[in-house]
């Protein structure tokens, strides 16, 4: 594992085992069950998601590598200089990279994800390549309230970078309580630059989460795994299977961890009953069309101002303003 550099300091917010104990309980309490996808990302969850992204099926990341490719001078340019760059879940930084390559005199990068592993190897690479931009990376669920470090150099707006497809992990009121917390946090005169997977093809769109080689299906039940280890659970992987079915009138992957037979499992100090093929949500993958997103952005007071595909329209990145704010 790559270690940051002496002069980085990492803000470690990271949710304790209480809070984890807590949300998976909460979420095992629903009917249907619910577990919470950000607790994915252990650095075993980290891997397989690297390794989920060149699986040929998955479209998204290639996709929107293509597109920052060959739009990232324009979209540095509609950002504008000394902004202070704020992400949301960086992951491995490979479109960060694209991204701080084009954006004109960087006040600062404010890198904040759940995963303390993902989250140091990213800002290792990345401070190699960017030796002149301060870096104050944030181990926290950027869900919650997060009391951000303050840079060096005074911004000249701030700038939330959300790539991926993550904004479709949340339903719409949820995207919209997310969208409103980062127009709080963006300002004026502020942006945020959102990866958005467009609707297309459900036939493409459902292989991209159930891949011949099964990585999906591995990640997903990694999840049970880091339960195992951190909350002393005793799911048996065995015992439970992977399923994601796209829902054409919802727009969206739904994704299930199934049990296989009737059965009992520990968890957190309880014993949470399973019923055999009784389903447990563990993830939501929305696709919008650009009407579709921008009725969202609307909803938390936000326009956007510019938008930008790859060649084959599957992806989108989409740079968002407080409604009535200059472009």
């Amino acid at each position: 594992m790559n270690t940051l550099p002496s002069e980085i300091r990492l803000y470690d917010l990271h949710p304790s085992d209480a809070d984890i104990r807590s949300d998976v309980l909460e979420g095992l309490a629903r009917r249907p069950k619910q577990l919470p996808s950000k607790y994915f990302y252990d650095a075993r969850g980290s891997e397989l998601f690297e390794c989920i992204c060149e699986q040929p099926e998955y479209y998204l990341t290639r996709a929107e590598i293509a597109l920052m490719r060959t739009h990232a001078a324009a979209i540095g340019a509609a950002l504008g200089p000394h902004a202070l760059l704020l992400e949301y879940g960086s992951g491995s930084g490979t479109k960060t990279g694209l991204l701080l390559e084009h954006l004109p005199e960087v006040a600062a990068y404010v890198p904040v994800e759940i995963s303390r592993s993902a989250l140091t190897e990213s800002v290792a690479r990345l401070s190699e390549r960017f030796a002149d931009i301060q870096m104050l990376p944030v181990c926290a669920d950027f869900t919650q309230p997060i009391t951000l470090p303050q840079p060096a150099r005074r911004p000249a707006r701030t700038v939330i970078y959300f790539p991926g497809s993550t904004i479709g992990n949340f339903s719409a009121d949820q995207a919209v309580q997310l969208l409103t917390q980062m127009r709080r946090a963006m300002g004026r005169n502020g942006a945020a630059l959102i990866g958005v997977d467009l609707v297309k093809s459900p036939q493409r769109i459902e292989a991209a989460y159930n891949d011949a080689a099964g990585v999906t299906a591995e990640f997903t039940l990694n999840l049970l795994t880091r339960l195992n280890r951190e909350l002393g659970a005793n799911f048996d992987l065995g015992a439970f299977r992977h399923r994601a079915r796209y829902h054409p009138e919802r727009e969206r992957i739904e994704t299930y961890i199934i049990s296989r037979c009737e059965q009992q499992v520990r968890v957190g100090g309880h014993r949470v009953h399973f019923a055999a093929g009784e389903a447990m949500r563990v993830e939501l993958s929305c696709k919008y069309s650009p009407a579709s997103f921008a009725h969202i952005a609307t909803r938390a007071d936000l326009s956007v101002s510019d938008l930008w595909t790859d060649a084959e329209g599957l992806f989108s990145v989409q740079c968002l303003r407080p409604a009535g704010a200059p472009g």
